[in-house]
């Protein structure tokens, strides 16, 4: 094989050699100044990446395929010379270590006359029209400019300092005898040769572009990088097959390894495009002789026969996988689904659900398209900026991807973790085909993947349960999101909004107006982010709620506060937070309501003017709670105030500016009591107990219904959510309430006396003084037996002399 191998590439190099040889009866020409220009400015500035010369060559090679196909249905003699249609890429490097890539295609082929005409002139005129768009500073020219020009050939240039272009036409009337030539140009040469191909008619049909690469251009050489340029850009852009000239190393018996390597010949799928099965099944029989023999001489000697590494040359196809977005859907296997996208988005987790569909953007732009929706939220998702980080929308033009980067009209953040592929069959490119001219289909692709993806979630949601809750479980806060930020598809979205209950763990809003009970005109909510849904159903704020058989949503995120704040209602029935004032349950008899609350205003009266005394500047007011059950109190936000959550929020954002405002606000709270509650009762007893002004004071009992009042009202905040004042004082309060509790001294002092410290010292300690001994490391007690120590003794120049390794207990 090596030998072959070697021969072939011997032959390459003659060929080279023979193409720049001086003798040959090569026919000059000069070219135009306007592709002369045009050149520069492709090899200078036209592409950002010098990547797509391959892209541009196998979107050629597909366009000859494409036009001999098309022009075989009339005539078939066009296809003799070569019945298979096929792309080969074979890269080389010679002896003299310059790298070489041979892009072969057996489509219609050139005439000595096309060569000079495609590859030397510009198709077109309006050759000056077309280089004013080309050099314009924006690159923002209109029309289609590589469909009008073909200029891709010339990206070639990018990474060859010189490029050969073989080619025969196809047969035909007018040339039944095509003579395969050669078209020869450099970079820097501002003329080019055309000649009778010196190998002959080889070829049979097509067209072989030889690159001679240029010193900076050799990683082009590997298969690796040129199977990720083809996966990348030209996977799915031709219906014919791609192959790539590919090398391996296979163990083979040494005794068979020589034999084998001297019968076997090289064949190239563009003139060998049919699989010969004789041949497969011949090499199928021989390698079993070859396990049989093995096994005879295994039972005859027990010793393992000897082996070599040979390389095996092999053409394997790049495009297998055909563009499913182009096929009908109902014909497409979930599988095919699953493997295309763990295949185009280097995935290895199954994408949840998918989209396939067609459309027409309005503008003329006509599309296939798939949305995946992926079954992991990657976890860099909610640390990436307001407009997100969508990099997964692939979009590509006539099967041949152009970018996936959307700029300014890339989804919004909410959408942003969507997976994509879209295809258009018109769309306008500049030259470079990596920018569009026009933004109008960019901005129309935005609205259209986020449409479709909305109606995609709904039908799940409505046709498949179980799938929905799967993808709910990921993406209930993205959907949350989307309500807030996209206006345009709020409703939709909310409606895919699940919350727990203190009734159950999942529901939407519109299977929560479904259970709202007769004359109820809220929907109840209680938000504290950082809590779990079963600690806020032990809330105090619901107590009576849940109590009666009310639901309420229970809302512990950080987003879902500001969801509610944006939808404000829902089927126009507002939300309410049922830790502010005003709770109202829907079925309460007006004067009635109003005349016991006032019967039980007038019986606490005393109590409720001495927890405001008591309570200062903490509430607003003190009331008589009408939601409270078994809690002796409760302290809520004023309808205008703020509840501890949205305090939360608001403390967490450091940019935050706490004003006047905020400072006014946050004190808009009640202090709620219980009538029905045994301290309360007992309180108020004792309140009115108290001495009047005109007697004598108590200073005592004062001085004990002050503490009790003081832990009532810092444990009401605290249980509601909010911070009490002082911390420390509330804590030593309930340190002397337990001690009571226990029977122990109040005034009984605990033993402070501590080791003062050493005299201060401001001297520094000097290296001499440092202890190395004292360098230690805290190992965790159940990992210390895994933890190993290395030594090294080294010599005055601080060369090793030995190294100690060991374990110890530290």
């Amino acid at each position: 094989m090596r030998l072959l191998l070697s021969l072939l590439l011997s032959l390459t190099v003659f060929t080279f050699a023979t193409w720049a040889s001086d003798d040959l009866p090569k026919q000059k020409f000069d070219y135009q100044s306007d592709v002369t220009r045009l050149r520069k400015i492709v090899i200078n500035s036209l592409y950002s990446h010098r990547d797509v010369f391959l892209r541009e060559l196998i979107s050629n090679a597909n366009d000859a395929l494409e036009k001999l196909r098309l022009t075989s249905l009339t005539d078939k003699e066009v296809l003799e010379g070569a019945e298979q249609l096929n792309i080969t890429i074979k890269a080389f490097p010679d002896e003299n270590g310059v790298g070489h890539i041979v892009i072969t295609d057996t489509g219609i082929g050139m005439t000595p006359e096309e060569l000079a005409s495609n590859l030397g002139t510009l198709a077109k005129s309006g050759t000056s029209e077309f280089l004013a768009k080309a050099e314009n500073s924006d690159g923002t020219g209109t029309g289609n400019l590589i469909g009008a020009f073909g200029v891709g050939f010339y990206s070639s240039f990018l990474v060859a300092d010189r490029v050969y272009v073989a080619s025969r036409a196809a047969k035909s009337a007018k040339n039944p005898n095509p003579i395969q030539y050669v078209f020869s140009s450099s970079a820097e040469e501002s003329s080019f040769g055309i000649y009778p191909d010196p190998r002959g008619n080889n070829l049979g049909r097509g067209t072989e572009i030889t690159l001679v690469l240029k010193p900076d251009a050799l990683e082009y050489l590997s298969t690796s990088r040129l199977t990720e340029l083809i996966q990348k850009h030209s996977s799915f852009s031709s219906t014919f097959p791609i192959y790539l000239f590919t090398q391996k190393s296979v163990e083979v018996p040494d005794e068979d390894g020589e034999k084998a390597a001297d019968e076997k010949i090289e064949e190239s799928p563009t003139r060998s495009p049919e699989v010969d099965n004789d041949k497969d099944e011949e090499k199928d029989e021989d390698e079993a002789i070859v396990e049989e023999d093995i096994e005879d001489k295994k039972e005859e000697e027990p010793s393992v026969p000897k082996t070599k590494t040979v390389d095996v040359d092999e053409w394997v196809q790049l495009n297998s996988q055909p563009p499913i977005w182009t096929r009908d859907p109902k014909t497409v296997t979930d599988e095919e689904y699953e493997q295309f996208y763990q295949a185009t988005f280097k995935d290895n987790n199954k994408p949840l659900a998918w989209y396939h569909f067609s459309g027409d953007s309005g503008s003329g732009a006509s599309f296939r398209a798939i949305i995946y929706v992926p079954s992991v939220l990657a976890e860099s998702y909610w640390q990436s900026g307001p407009q997100g980080d969508a990099k997964d929308v692939r979009l590509m033009v006539k099967r041949v991807f152009i970018t996936n980067d959307l700029g300014e009209d890339s989804l919004p953040k909410w959408a942003s973790w969507v997976k994509a592929v879209v295809d258009a069959e018109d769309l306008p490119l500049n030259v470079s085909r990596e920018m569009l001219q026009s933004n109008k289909f960019l901005k129309q692709l935005k609205s259209i993947i986020t449409k479709r993806l909305v109606q995609a979630l709904t039908r799940i949601q409505a046709e498949e349960p179980e799938k929905f809750n799967e993808i709910s479980a990921i993406y209930n806060n993205v959907f949350k999101l989307g309500a807030v930020e996209d206006t345009k598809n709020r409703d939709k979205l909310a409606t895919l909004v699940r919350f727990a209950t203190n009734h159950r763990n999942s529901t939407s809003l519109d299977n929560y107006l479904e259970n709202k009970k007769q004359g109820q005109k809220q929907i109840f909510y209680l938000a504290d982010m950082g809590k779990s849904p079963e600690i806020l159903a032990k809330s105090v704020f619901i107590e009576k709620l849940h109590a009666r058989g009310y639901e309420v949503l229970l809302l512990s995120e950080p987003l879902d506060e500001i969801f509610v704040q944006n939808i404000k209602n829902w089927k126009k029935v507002p939300f309410q937070d049922v830790a502010k004032a005003g709770l109202k349950f829907g079925d309460e008899d007006p004067d009635e309501e109003k005349a016991e609350l006032q019967a039980l205003t007038e019986k606490f009266r005393p109590l409720l003017d001495w927890l405001k005394k008591e309570a200062g500047e903490l509430v607003r007011e003190v009331v008589v709670s009408n939601r409270l059950v078994t809690s002796s109190c409760a302290i809520v936000a004023d309808v205008h105030g703020y509840t501890a959550n949205v305090e939360k929020l608001l403390n967490s954002n450091a940019n935050q500016k706490k004003g006047f405002i905020y400072e006014y606000t946050k004190k808009m709270k009640l202090l709620e009591i219980n009538s029905r509650s045994p301290l309360i009762e007992g309180l108020l007893r004792q309140v009115e107990r108290l001495p009047t002004e005109e007697e004598e004071r108590d200073l005592d009992a004062e001085d004990e219904l002050h503490e009790v009042a003081s832990v009532l009202i810092d444990g009401a905040l605290i249980r509601s959510g909010f911070e009490v004042p002082d911390s420390n004082e509330f804590f030593t309060r309930v340190d002397r309430i337990l001690r009571r509790s226990l029977g122990v001294s109040e005034t009984a002092p605990t033993d402070t006396r501590v080791k003062p410290a050493p005299p201060v010292d401001p001297e520094l300690p000097t290296e001499d003084e440092l202890d190395e001994d004292d360098v230690h490391v805290d190992i965790p007690q159940q990992n210390q037996n895994q933890v190993r120590w290395e030594v090294e003794e080294v010599d005055e120049e601080g060369n090793t002399i030995k190294t100690v390794t060991g374990h110890d207990e530290l």
